[in-house]
Protein backbone atom coordinates (compact mmCIF):
# COMPACT_ATOMS: atom_id res chain seq x y z
CA UNK A 1 0.00 0.00 0.00
CA UNK A 2 1.31 2.94 -1.02
CA UNK A 3 0.89 6.11 1.68
CA UNK A 4 -0.91 9.61 0.30
CA UNK A 5 1.39 12.29 -0.53
CA UNK A 6 0.73 15.10 2.35
CA UNK A 7 2.32 18.47 1.25
CA UNK A 8 2.23 22.14 2.08
CA UNK A 9 -0.60 22.52 -0.55
CA UNK A 10 -2.56 20.03 0.99
CA UNK A 11 -2.55 21.93 4.49
CA UNK A 12 -3.54 25.79 2.87
CA UNK A 13 -6.05 23.93 0.91
CA UNK A 14 -7.53 22.50 4.64
CA UNK A 15 -6.51 25.99 6.45
CA UNK A 16 -8.70 27.89 3.91
CA UNK A 17 -11.75 25.51 3.74
CA UNK A 18 -11.62 25.92 7.87
CA UNK A 19 -11.50 29.46 7.50
CA UNK A 20 -14.23 29.99 5.03
CA UNK A 21 -16.46 27.24 6.98
CA UNK A 22 -15.42 29.57 10.39
CA UNK A 23 -16.43 32.95 9.15
CA UNK A 24 -19.78 31.02 7.48
CA UNK A 25 -20.48 30.25 10.75
CA UNK A 26 -20.19 33.21 12.38
CA UNK A 27 -21.91 35.02 10.10
CA UNK A 28 -24.84 32.93 10.18
CA UNK A 29 -25.15 32.90 13.85
CA UNK A 30 -25.04 36.49 14.18
CA UNK A 31 -27.85 37.03 11.82
CA UNK A 32 -29.64 33.80 13.56
CA UNK A 33 -29.53 31.93 10.76
CA UNK A 34 -27.77 28.76 12.09
CA UNK A 35 -30.57 26.17 11.33
CA UNK A 36 -29.64 27.37 7.85
CA UNK A 37 -25.65 27.30 8.13
CA UNK A 38 -26.08 23.38 9.21
CA UNK A 39 -28.75 22.68 6.50
CA UNK A 40 -26.52 23.83 3.94
CA UNK A 41 -23.23 21.83 5.13
CA UNK A 42 -25.45 18.84 5.28
CA UNK A 43 -26.65 19.30 1.37
CA UNK A 44 -22.74 19.80 0.82
CA UNK A 45 -22.23 16.34 2.59
CA UNK A 46 -24.70 14.85 0.77
CA UNK A 47 -23.52 16.35 -2.73
CA UNK A 48 -19.91 15.09 -2.11
CA UNK A 49 -21.12 11.57 -1.41
CA UNK A 50 -23.46 11.15 -3.96
CA UNK A 51 -21.12 12.84 -6.59
CA UNK A 52 -17.89 11.78 -5.78
CA UNK A 53 -17.81 8.64 -3.26
CA UNK A 54 -20.72 6.78 -5.14
CA UNK A 55 -20.78 8.14 -7.93
CA UNK A 56 -24.33 8.16 -8.79
CA UNK A 57 -24.39 9.98 -12.06
CA UNK A 58 -28.25 10.38 -12.70
CA UNK A 59 -28.92 11.87 -8.77
CA UNK A 60 -25.79 13.58 -8.80
CA UNK A 61 -26.35 15.51 -12.12
CA UNK A 62 -29.49 16.70 -10.39
CA UNK A 63 -27.53 18.09 -7.31
CA UNK A 64 -25.23 19.83 -9.38
CA UNK A 65 -28.10 22.14 -10.87
CA UNK A 66 -29.61 22.56 -7.29
CA UNK A 67 -26.16 23.48 -6.71
CA UNK A 68 -25.65 26.08 -9.38
CA UNK A 69 -29.09 27.59 -8.50
CA UNK A 70 -28.53 27.40 -4.82
CA UNK A 71 -25.68 29.59 -5.20
CA UNK A 72 -27.32 32.52 -6.58
CA UNK A 73 -30.05 31.72 -4.17
CA UNK A 74 -27.80 32.03 -1.43
CA UNK A 75 -25.83 35.24 -2.78
CA UNK A 76 -29.33 36.77 -2.54
CA UNK A 77 -30.48 35.33 0.81
CA UNK A 78 -27.42 36.62 2.63
CA UNK A 79 -26.55 39.44 0.77
CA UNK A 80 -26.23 41.83 3.64
CA UNK A 81 -24.22 39.33 5.37
CA UNK A 82 -21.77 38.59 2.82
CA UNK A 83 -21.50 42.16 2.38
CA UNK A 84 -20.59 43.15 5.92
CA UNK A 85 -18.18 39.98 5.81
CA UNK A 86 -16.62 41.64 2.79
CA UNK A 87 -16.29 45.06 4.47
CA UNK A 88 -14.58 43.82 7.27
CA UNK A 89 -12.53 42.35 5.50
CA UNK A 90 -11.52 45.41 3.81
CA UNK A 91 -11.76 47.51 6.90
CA UNK A 92 -8.88 44.94 8.46
CA UNK A 93 -6.08 47.20 10.14
CA UNK A 94 -3.65 45.52 8.15
CA UNK A 95 -5.59 46.44 4.95
CA UNK A 96 -6.32 50.02 6.19
CA UNK A 97 -2.85 51.76 5.10
CA UNK A 98 -3.68 50.42 1.12
CA UNK A 99 -7.10 51.57 0.92
CA UNK A 100 -5.96 54.76 2.35
CA UNK A 101 -3.96 55.41 -1.11
CA UNK A 102 -7.58 55.20 -2.67
CA UNK A 103 -9.44 57.65 -0.35
CA UNK A 104 -9.84 61.45 -0.68
CA UNK A 105 -8.55 62.91 2.44
CA UNK A 106 -11.49 65.42 3.88
CA UNK A 107 -10.35 68.35 6.03
CA UNK A 108 -13.52 68.98 8.72
CA UNK A 109 -13.16 71.75 10.82
CA UNK A 110 -15.00 72.74 13.67
CA UNK A 111 -17.83 74.58 12.78
CA UNK A 112 -19.14 71.49 10.64
CA UNK A 113 -18.31 69.37 13.83
CA UNK A 114 -19.54 71.60 16.90
CA UNK A 115 -22.99 72.00 15.97
CA UNK A 116 -23.57 67.99 16.10
CA UNK A 117 -21.71 68.32 19.39
CA UNK A 118 -23.69 70.89 20.75
CA UNK A 119 -27.12 69.68 19.21
CA UNK A 120 -26.73 65.83 21.10
CA UNK A 121 -25.54 67.39 24.57
CA UNK A 122 -28.50 69.99 24.42
CA UNK A 123 -31.01 66.90 23.28
CA UNK A 124 -29.60 64.64 25.79
CA UNK A 125 -30.10 67.14 28.73
CA UNK A 126 -33.68 66.76 27.49
CA UNK A 127 -33.68 63.32 27.14
CA UNK A 128 -34.65 63.87 23.62
CA UNK A 129 -33.93 60.70 21.25
CA UNK A 130 -31.38 61.15 18.18
CA UNK A 131 -30.16 59.23 16.09
CA UNK A 132 -27.77 60.80 13.27
CA UNK A 133 -25.47 58.79 10.38
CA UNK A 134 -22.55 60.48 9.44
CA UNK A 135 -21.33 59.43 5.92
CA UNK A 136 -17.60 58.76 5.14
CA UNK A 137 -16.05 56.62 2.81
CA UNK A 138 -19.27 54.57 1.76
CA UNK A 139 -22.28 55.71 0.08
CA UNK A 140 -25.51 55.94 1.87
CA UNK A 141 -27.64 57.07 -1.08
CA UNK A 142 -29.90 53.79 -0.30
CA UNK A 143 -30.42 54.48 3.19
CA UNK A 144 -31.64 58.19 2.22
CA UNK A 145 -34.30 56.41 -0.54
CA UNK A 146 -35.82 54.32 2.60
CA UNK A 147 -38.85 56.55 3.46
CA UNK A 148 -36.77 59.77 3.89
CA UNK A 149 -37.47 63.10 3.46
CA UNK A 150 -34.25 64.96 1.38
CA UNK A 151 -33.38 68.21 3.17
CA UNK A 152 -30.00 68.84 1.66
CA UNK A 153 -29.44 71.98 4.08
CA UNK A 154 -25.87 73.30 6.20
CA UNK A 155 -25.22 71.50 9.18
CA UNK A 156 -27.08 73.94 12.04
CA UNK A 157 -27.63 72.96 15.90
CA UNK A 158 -31.43 74.29 15.86
CA UNK A 159 -31.92 72.39 12.38
CA UNK A 160 -30.87 69.17 14.17
CA UNK A 161 -32.90 69.58 17.28
CA UNK A 162 -35.72 70.87 15.65
CA UNK A 163 -36.05 68.10 13.52
CA UNK A 164 -35.30 65.51 16.72
CA UNK A 165 -37.97 67.63 18.85
CA UNK A 166 -40.90 65.12 20.20
CA UNK A 167 -43.59 65.07 18.39
CA UNK A 168 -42.02 66.08 14.90
CA UNK A 169 -42.67 64.44 11.94
CA UNK A 170 -39.53 62.94 11.08
CA UNK A 171 -38.09 62.26 15.16
CA UNK A 172 -38.32 58.97 14.51
CA UNK A 173 -36.34 57.90 11.95
CA UNK A 174 -32.34 58.62 11.11
CA UNK A 175 -30.89 61.45 10.22
CA UNK A 176 -27.98 61.10 7.53
CA UNK A 177 -24.67 64.04 7.21
CA UNK A 178 -23.03 64.06 4.08
CA UNK A 179 -20.41 66.22 2.58
CA UNK A 180 -20.56 68.67 5.01
CA UNK A 181 -24.38 68.98 4.58
CA UNK A 182 -27.79 67.33 6.45
CA UNK A 183 -28.74 65.71 3.53
CA UNK A 184 -31.75 63.61 4.61
CA UNK A 185 -34.04 62.56 8.04
CA UNK A 186 -36.47 59.97 8.75
CA UNK A 187 -34.88 57.50 7.55
CA UNK A 188 -34.64 53.80 7.92
CA UNK A 189 -31.58 51.72 9.21
CA UNK A 190 -31.02 48.19 9.29
CA UNK A 191 -31.17 46.59 12.53
CA UNK A 192 -28.32 44.98 14.07
CA UNK A 193 -29.05 41.35 14.93
CA UNK A 194 -26.04 40.92 17.50
CA UNK A 195 -25.99 38.84 20.91
CA UNK A 196 -23.34 41.45 22.23
CA UNK A 197 -25.67 44.45 22.28
CA UNK A 198 -26.32 45.38 26.13
CA UNK A 199 -30.37 44.49 26.80
CA UNK A 200 -30.30 47.77 28.48
CA UNK A 201 -29.34 49.69 24.80
CA UNK A 202 -33.36 50.23 22.60
CA UNK A 203 -33.93 49.97 18.89
CA UNK A 204 -31.98 53.08 17.99
CA UNK A 205 -28.74 51.56 19.77
CA UNK A 206 -29.82 48.32 17.36
CA UNK A 207 -30.41 50.77 14.16
CA UNK A 208 -27.01 52.45 14.94
CA UNK A 209 -25.01 49.51 15.11
CA UNK A 210 -26.39 47.96 12.46
CA UNK A 211 -25.17 50.75 10.00
CA UNK A 212 -21.94 50.61 11.41
CA UNK A 213 -22.00 47.27 10.95
CA UNK A 214 -22.61 46.91 7.01
CA UNK A 215 -21.33 50.72 6.27
CA UNK A 216 -17.80 52.77 7.73
CA UNK A 217 -20.59 55.56 8.80
CA UNK A 218 -20.77 57.17 12.21
CA UNK A 219 -24.21 56.70 14.53
CA UNK A 220 -24.57 59.08 16.80
CA UNK A 221 -27.54 57.76 19.43
CA UNK A 222 -29.18 60.20 22.17
CA UNK A 223 -30.57 57.66 24.42
CA UNK A 224 -34.63 58.60 25.09
CA UNK A 225 -34.50 57.13 28.39
CA UNK A 226 -31.43 57.70 30.10
CA UNK A 227 -30.27 61.10 28.01
CA UNK A 228 -26.65 59.27 27.61
CA UNK A 229 -25.20 60.10 23.99
CA UNK A 230 -23.34 56.55 22.51
CA UNK A 231 -21.55 56.01 19.45
CA UNK A 232 -21.16 53.10 17.09
CA UNK A 233 -18.34 52.59 14.78
CA UNK A 234 -17.17 49.86 12.87
CA UNK A 235 -19.63 47.17 14.58
CA UNK A 236 -18.43 48.75 18.62
CA UNK A 237 -19.81 51.03 20.97
CA UNK A 238 -18.36 53.97 22.93
CA UNK A 239 -21.00 54.37 25.43
CA UNK A 240 -21.53 57.66 28.05
CA UNK A 241 -19.82 59.88 26.00
CA UNK A 242 -19.43 63.75 27.45
CA UNK A 243 -18.85 66.55 25.15
CA UNK A 244 -15.22 66.25 25.04
CA UNK A 245 -15.58 63.01 24.26
CA UNK A 246 -17.88 63.36 21.48
CA UNK A 247 -16.04 65.90 20.16
CA UNK A 248 -12.93 63.88 19.75
CA UNK A 249 -14.11 61.10 18.08
CA UNK A 250 -16.08 63.08 15.50
CA UNK A 251 -13.04 64.89 14.81
CA UNK A 252 -10.64 61.90 14.71
CA UNK A 253 -13.18 59.96 12.40
CA UNK A 254 -14.70 62.66 10.26
CA UNK A 255 -10.86 63.56 8.97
Amino acid sequence: MGFIEFGFKDFLDILLVTVILYYSYKLMKESRSINVFVGILVFIVLWLLVSQVFEMRLLGSILDKVVSVGVIGFIVLFQSEIRRFLYSLGAHQRMSPLLQLFKKSKNVDRKHIMPIVKACMNMAKDKVGALIIVERSMPLGDIVQTAGEVIDAEINQRLIENIFYKGAPLHDGAMIIADKRIKAAGCVLPVSHSQNIPKELGLRHRAGMGISEESDAIAIIVSEETGRVSVAIRGQFHLRLSFEDLESILSKEMG
